[in-house]
């Protein structure tokens, strides 16, 4: 009786196991890729770069630096020249530069500077010295961080036209002449309207030699 049942049983194993092979592997995962990249700069940092080019500044990129005590030049610019309707502007002693503070630097020396110059003085502008910009430093007389100390501060002393006058803060504010008083002034009020702080002789001794000129900050101040 057992030979006879264990035959029947054959058919039925063999039909079983050709079942099992009709039936599809899984699919295979494909292997994970991992890729590692550092992300794009913020998108107002690029569309700031992008308007500094169209301004046809020259300038380079300048990599982050945090200097310790609060000081810092993140997303700052080294400007070689800047342009006016005419031509190049040079630039004396400036140090690295936010790209806020780049282009609106840009915008004043070209619109505010160079045109009043024209129009006032009768000549254009070929020059814009400078004392500086970033520094690691106070406010003189408070514990509160200067402009200068994130690089968002500029100071101008002066401007070199192209018939070879040297317009000076120091020695020009109270010029004998009217048109280089309202050159000066000008220039002054023009940057009033650009930066966030405008500071000149009008405001303290502190100024007395220059144009302290900063974007950022809280409530706009020009004085």
């Amino acid at each position: 009786m057992a030979r006879p049942m264990l035959f029947a049983l054959v058919p039925l194993l063999a039909l079983a196991l050709s079942a099992c092979a009709s039936v599809p592997e899984p699919a295979r995962r494909p292997m994970r890729t991992v890729t590692t990249w550092n992300p794009p700069a913020a998108p107002d940092g690029r569309m700031c770069l992008t308007n500094l080019s169209r301004s046809d500044a020259d300038f380079t990129q300048l990599p982050d630096q945090y200097y310790g005590a609060g000081c810092s030049a993140v997303g700052a610019v080294r400007l070689a020249s800047l342009r006016s309707d005419g031509g190049v502007l040079q630039l004396s002693n400036l140090g690295p530069v936010t790209c806020p503070l780049a282009n609106t630097l840009s915008g004043w020396a070209r619109f505010g500077v160079d045109r009043a110059a024209r129009a006032m003085l009768g000549s254009p502008l070929v020059r814009i010295e400078t004392m500086g910009s970033y520094a690691c430093r106070n406010v003189a007389g408070t514990n509160r961080l200067s402009g200068h100390a994130s690089a968002n501060a500029v100071d101008v002393a002066g401007f070199v036209l192209v018939d070879g006058r040297r317009i000076s803060v120091l020695r020009d504010w109270d010029n004998p002449s009217p048109q280089i008083r309202a050159f000066l002034g000008a220039v002054r009020d023009s940057a009033c309207k650009r930066f966030g702080t405008a500071l000149s002789p009008q405001y303290n001794a502190a100024h007395r030699d220059h144009l302290h000129l900063e974007v950022g900050g809280g409530r706009p101040f020009c004085r």
